[in-house]
């Protein structure tokens, strides 16, 4: 028996869990509360792509005569061969038989359904060597397939992402979802709840508290928590998560209560431990709650009386992945783009560098929510000591930092806390695109295990970056992008269209600026989406200001997404396709030299934008100066030394050569005598210790005490030399 289930509906990732339950079992951890937690999404997944249960699809949809497409009837008339194939494929995306890649890239062996008729260009995507990621490739089409006939045949709310997604969208009222729930289950939810069945029964918890993220787990959320209050009705039932973080602010209708006990908001560390106590009968806090939403006289109260501060984020604990099945997740890919690998391929160890967002002021984000506004970081000592935890716990070395944006300060202090520790780890993360990340900076993160960044370009115009109030401009996205790039770090950029009062015009020069981006080769991934509405942002909260005229309803349940009416009564959406075409073909390095016309089957103006625009903001001068309170560090190993004499004109002097030899590369400089020897002995000060980092004021007040000029010194060709080869100035 536990005090507490948590529980992560259906669906979200397939290939790790989502790190909100994960957070909270830590936490409790902290408090001595026992916690049993389940990724419902991914059981169900492994139970429904099975042979046993595809065979039991194919005999319902023949049964009851629900093939009505040329492509389902196709798949079923290749059943016998998706049923031999179905669990190796499964096993394989588990990473538990890397072999069969092997036959999954032969051609002919899966079935091929509509699916495959998108594969394109296998050979740039994945070249002759990455036969790995070419068969989950195909693998993941295979199942896309087998979910289309789900669709199509058996559940038409299905995704592998997502479960009845639209019901939770804008869902101003609660009456579709509610009318929804009083239908017969459906298959999906039939082995959710069989499953869900099983876990309360051996787990027998007072509370089960169901963390819904995305408006995708809304419904299965809701079937589940009225499962258990018709099966256990003495269970009590809570819900959290950024799903009621974000849209639940407002709720007033009583049908919620049916279904769930509590609804917390925000931070949900301090609002589960007082749940827990008011189940348990705590006399200690009886009675008190935090941010909670409950039934009290027949209406809805939200309670926020405890006068409890939150926990910091140093009294969290580290994240606790034990109960999950790491090793039952599966990795797909679904469009060949390096960066959506990411998030689909592989498990990750998800950690939070920093509550809330350093930068706060984008007029497009709920800043005005705990989760952005409250910022607060974690010392970079307690960060790696948890990743150390988690790679102990979990046997995986890969994290995804799911900041909103990490500050640059806090990543180099990580970075620098790897390196200290020896740590081999693989990470990656959500950035801003400001000054701060220089090319040294960058080369310190990658020596450290960062792999990609992605950040928010959002609208590559000047004018419109200034009214989102995103602190940066394009030639500085141009200069930070290629910083990134240089140091061998893959850049995602984040693009929008839409955005209050952008003209066509400046919609056609984003887009050219997006091309130049991509040509030059400072960005490697991208993705379009349009501007969407919602309640709790700048702009929502006073949308008259940026040109907007919303749709108001009522809201008696959820409250995020609005309607509105752009008043320059331009149609953005036409551009969408147009855009996201254009930008499949330059990730694909290809289509820079098409007019931007060709991209759309509609006039569009002329691009104003100068054609070497973005090459003109890379060509930036020289810094010849450096800040004294500069941090100076050496990233490489000690040199070999080799005196030797030197003559010119009658005159003789030795000279100390100097050998580094990195992991690829040797690197010979030759300097005096008495300046190398000196050199020498501060590289070994200036490597990665335990001690301070050495300032670049200290180090020309050393070098000043026995030489002069220490610019001339800094600024020499040997020095220049040493600086490409990892003397980083930070």
């Amino acid at each position: 028996m536990k005090d507490i289930l948590l529980i992560t509906p259906p669906f979200t990732q397939l290939n790790t869990p989502y790190p909100a339950t994960a957070y909270l079992k830590g936490f409790l951890n902290t408090k001595n509360i026992s916690s049993f937690q389940i990724d419902l999404g991914i059981e169900v997944i492994l139970e429904l792509f099975s042979k046993n249960q595809f065979q039991k699809i194919f005999d319902y949809a023949k049964e009851h005569a629900t093939i009505v497409s040329e492509n389902c009837h196709r798949i079923y008339a290749l059943k016998d061969v998706y049923l031999q194939t179905i669990n190796p494929v499964i096993a394989f995306l588990q990473d538990k038989n890397p072999t069969f890649a092997r036959q999954i890239c032969t051609d002919g062996f899966l079935p091929e359904a509509s699916r495959f008729q998108q594969l394109d260009d296998l050979d740039w995507a994945f070249g002759e060597m990455g036969l790995q990621d070419k068969a989950k490739h195909l693998a993941t089409l295979y199942l896309e397939d087998l979910s289309d006939f789900i669709v199509e045949c058996i559940d038409a709310n299905f995704g592998f992402s997502r479960y009845a997604e639209r019901l939770g969208r804008s869902a101003n009222s609660f009456d579709e979802l509610y009318g929804k729930l009083q239908e017969e289950v459906t298959y999906i939810d039939e082995l959710t709840l069989a499953i869900l069945d099983h876990h309360i029964r051996t787990v027998q918890p007072k509370l089960v508290c169901f963390s819904i993220p995305f408006p995708g787990n809304l419904y299965s959320g809701f079937r589940s928590a009225q499962y258990i209050k018709k099966h256990f009705p003495t269970i009590k039932i809570g819900m959290g998560g950024g799903f009621a973080n974000t849209e639940l602010r407002s709720v007033t209708d009583t049908r919620v209560f049916e279904f769930f006990d509590y609804i917390t908001l925000d931070d949900g560390e301090l609002p589960v431990e007082l749940l827990v106590n008011a189940v348990t009968n705590n006399p200690d806090t009886l009675g008190e709650f935090k941010r909670t939403f409950l039934m009290q006289n027949e209406k809805v109260s939200y309670i926020n009386t405890s006068k409890r501060a939150d926990y910091k984020q140093s009294e969290v604990g580290t994240p606790d992945y034990t109960d999950l099945l790491l090793d039952h997740y599966i990795s797909v890919i679904e469009i060949a783009n390096p960066m959506h690998s990411l998030w689909s391929d592989g498990r990750w160890n998800k950690l939070t560098m920093a509550h809330g967002c350093y930068w706060g002021k984008c007029t497009f984000c709920d800043i005005s929510l705990d989760y952005i506004k409250v910022y607060e970081p974690v010392a970079a000592k307690l960060l790696v000591d948890r990743m150390e935890t988690l790679i102990e716990q979990t046997g995986e070395n890969g994290f995804h930092f799911v900041d909103e944006a990490a500050p640059p300060s806090l990543m180099k202090a990580l970075a620098i806390e790897i390196l200290k520790r020896n740590l081999i780890v693989t990470w990656w993360t959500n950035i801003r695109f400001e000054k701060n990340f220089t090319s040294d900076l960058c080369k310190l993160l990658k020596a450290s295990g960062c792999i990609a960044v992605s950040g928010g370009l959002e609208v590559a115009s000047d004018r419109l970056l200034k009214l989102i109030d995103k602190g940066v401009t394009v030639a500085q996205v141009a200069q930070v992008t290629r910083n990134f790039t240089e140091a061998n770090i893959m850049v995602h950029s984040y693009l929008m269209y839409g955005y209050p009062t952008q003209t066509v015009q400046e919609t056609v020069d984003s887009l050219e600026m997006v091309r130049q981006l991509f040509e030059v080769g400072v960005l490697q991934s991208g993705f379009w989406h349009q501007f969407a509405l919602t309640a709790h942002s700048p702009v929502g909260i006073n949308p008259s200001a940026y040109g907007i005229i919303p749709d108001i309803k009522e809201i008696t349940f959820a409250n995020n997404d609005i309607d509105f009416k752009d008043t320059t009564g331009i149609d953005h959406e036409q551009f969408s396709f147009g855009l996201k075409k254009s930008l499949f073909n330059y990730m694909h390095g290809i289509g820079f030299e098409t007019p931007l016309q060709q991209w759309f089957d509609f006039k569009i103006p002329k691009s104003q934008i100068e054609k070497n625009f973005i090459e003109n903001c890379l060509e930036a001068p020289f810094a010849l100066s450096v800040k004294p309170t500069a941090k100076i560090l050496w990233l490489g190993g000690m040199p070999q030394l080799e005196i030797s004499t030197k003559t010119k004109r009658g005159q003789s002097w030795e000279q100390l050569k100097m050998v580094f030899h990195d992991r690829k590369n040797v690197t010979t400089i030759t300097l005096e005598k008495e300046t190398g020897e000196w050199l020498y002995q501060q590289l070994e000060k200036l490597q990665v210790q335990e001690g301070a980092l050495i300032s670049f004021g200290a180090l020309k007040a050393d070098f000043e005490m026995q030489f002069e000029n220490f610019e001339l010194f800094w600024f020499s060709k040997p020095l220049q030399t040493l600086k490409e080869t990892g003397l980083l100035t930070l």
